[in-house]
């Protein structure tokens, strides 16, 4: 029996053409990358033998590279490989205009490829057109602050105060921020004045932003917490106003028919300025009878002027009390050291002049009170003169009260008893 040798060695030759057809190891993954960077796709064949690899551009059908050369002229583009395992096309300085499907293929037959996506990404920026610039407006008009940014993906905007404050709205609230490429502000005021920063952000880095300066105008105003001020002579005295102007005022203090008051070693004017507004300060250094009197402190700027007025008066200054001396014949005391046993001896016995001081008696005593001023026995001071003293004055010291007592005391008196203290 004859073999086909011929018939075997076509299928011998058919099985090695079989087990010998290269293909892909992995699938191509995406790549990502950002402008100006630079982008490798990877295409991993087995048992390539022979066999070639190419990169192609699908959506132009451009061939970039065969093998280890390159056909394209781009020379951004490049090829390497490892082991005739691993092909990498690497894209450098990539641009937006590279984003896109690129294809892996061998040249079997039929063709075996597979695909990958290369996508790019853009970091923000802000145009500068129509991108507002700094802006200067008045008080109470309606504001529209625009951030154009550009991207991929594309950037959100947000709007921030410069220092980090809240942003006022309209109803009253306020916010720390505000979204969206178009910041509206109704009914601008001076609240809203100051720097704003347009921020732009897609995730890719870096983050970038623009500084937008917005002016608001308005005419002077003034406020005055103390409209009337005392002060005593002598005393030193500082007079304040609040101003708040923009474009900035000129500021200055006044008196009597509209003279300024100067800097001096009398008057020390200070202004301390914060932004648009002004605290102004006026130092009376000593305060004489001539600086009582009313004082302006005026504000003035491009829209208008206004001022303020502050009234000083003049506060008494305290008096201290003074005692006063009554001088009389006999001497009178108060005395704390007789008993009521002694009280009623000496009302009794008509010789007890000759104790040595008077006594008041205890008005709360009903029996001491009396409404006849006739009698002897009415009377709230009691007590005799010795006879060896008559010739003889002292003077009593004591409060005032205890000492208008004894001169109501003495008005009342019957006139016999008065003529014994007029001796």
């Amino acid at each position: 029996m004859e073999l086909d040798l011929n018939g075997l060695h076509d299928d011998a030759i058919q099985v090695t053409a079989l087990t010998d057809v290269p293909k892909f190891g992995e699938l191509i993954n995406n790549v990502t990358a950002s402008v100006g960077r630079e982008a490798t796709l990877a295409c991993v064949v087995d048992d390539l033998s022979t066999y070639k690899v190419a990169w192609l551009r699908v959506d132009t059908q451009t061939i970039l590279t065969i093998a280890s050369h390159v056909i394209t002229k781009n020379h951004r583009i490049g090829v390497t490989h490892s082991d005739h395992r691993t092909w990498y096309l690497h894209v450098r300085e990539v641009r937006e205009t590279d984003r896109g499907w690129y294809m892996c293929q061998i040249n079997t037959d039929p063709m075996k490829s597979q695909v990958g996506y290369l996508e790019v990404v853009v970091p923000p920026d802000i145009l500068d057109y129509p991108t507002s610039t700094d802006m200067v407006v008045r008080e109470g008009t309606n504001v529209t602050l625009r951030c154009a940014a550009t991207g991929s993906p594309q950037p959100t905007v947000t709007w921030r105060r410069e220092g980090g404050e809240c942003i006022p709205l309209g109803s009253g609230q306020e916010v720390p921020s505000v979204e969206g490429p178009v910041f509206n502000i109704t009914r601008v005021n001076r609240l809203h004045m100051g720097a704003y920063l347009c921020i732009a952000t897609n995730g890719v880095p870096p983050t970038v932003s623009k500084r937008i300066m917005l002016i608001v105008h308005f005419p002077p105003m003034i406020w005055i917490q103390n409209q009337l001020v005392g002060a005593q002579e002598g005393q030193q005295m500082t007079l304040e106003c609040h101003s708040e102007a923009y474009p900035k005022s000129i500021n200055y203090w006044t008196r009597g028919q509209g003279e300024i008051i100067a800097q001096g070693s009398k008057y020390e004017p200070v202004l301390l300025d914060n932004a648009y507004k002004v605290h102004m300060k006026l130092t009376i250094r000593a305060v004489a009878p001539s600086d009582f009197g009313s004082y302006k402190c005026v504000s003035k700027n491009s829209l208008g002027d206004t001022d303020g007025s502050i009234k000083l008066y003049r506060i008494p200054s305290p008096s201290t009390s003074s005692s006063v001396t009554i001088t009389t014949q006999p001497s009178v005391s108060v005395d704390q050291d007789k008993s009521p046993n002694d009280h009623h001896k000496d009302r009794n016995d008509p010789g007890s002049y000759h104790q040595e001081s008077n006594e008041i008696m205890d008005m709360a005593d009903s029996e001491k009170v009396t409404g006849d001023r006739g009698g002897a026995a009415d009377l709230k001071l009691r007590g005799g003169l010795r006879d060896t003293e008559k010739s003889s004055s002292s003077a009593l010291k004591t409060s005032v009260d205890f000492q208008m007592f004894i001169i109501f005391t003495v008005a009342i008196l019957p006139s016999n008893i008065r003529t014994l203290f007029a001796v």
